[in-house]
């Protein structure tokens, strides 16, 4: 069973359909949408300030969700895909984005709705990635426009997997 655990007086709060890896560690002040999924060794540390997540969001295994304590908040739209070994901290993300493998998101980034954020990229503080936009490299910058293919083919494809996958572990568990 997943840790969660209260801390200052706030517990962590889930939609419905929500699944949550055995290993995987919800703390504090989050609160998370419907059919979200929050795979093995995931973080979400919602114990220094506020952490919202909207539907259909999944937080990939290894990832970490965290913010600054009484300066940022963390929070994710719907459909959005944090992948593998990711660093999301104290930002905005809008909807349909895909946060790749590895990438690093610092305090005050703001990313717009239909975006790509490349596997090993780092956003560094106070970066402002535009809608329909993909964004690579270190430090991060726009290196493409994002099509409607590459949308369906990646962000919107992923956040529907994870749907997916997460239903053959509830199945499982029966």
């Amino acid at each position: 069973m997943a840790l969660i655990k209260p801390c200052r007086g706030f517990a962590p709060a889930f939609g419905t359909n929500c699944y949550l890896a055995e290993n995987a560690t919800v703390v504090g002040d989050v609160i998370m949408g419907d059919d979200c999924s929050v795979w093995f060794n995931a973080v979400v540390r919602g114990d220094v300030n506020a952490i919202r997540i909207g539907n259909q969001v999944n937080i990939q295994d290894g990832a970490v969700l965290h913010c600054t304590f009484e300066k940022t908040t963390l929070s994710i739209g719907n459909s959005v895909s944090i992948g593998h070994n990711a660093l999301v901290h104290g930002c905005t993300i809008e909807d349909h984005v895909l946060v790749g493998m590895g990438a690093i998101v610092m305090d005050h980034c703001h990313i717009a709705s239909n975006c790509i954020v490349a596997a090993g990229a780092v956003l560094l503080e106070g970066t402002h990635v535009e809608a329909w936009s993909v964004y690579a490299g270190v430090p991060a910058k726009k290196v493409k426009t994002l099509t409607p293919e590459l949308f369906s083919g990646e962000v919107e494809r992923i956040s529907k997997n994870y749907v997916r996958y997460a239903s053959w572990f509830k199945e499982d568990q029966q």
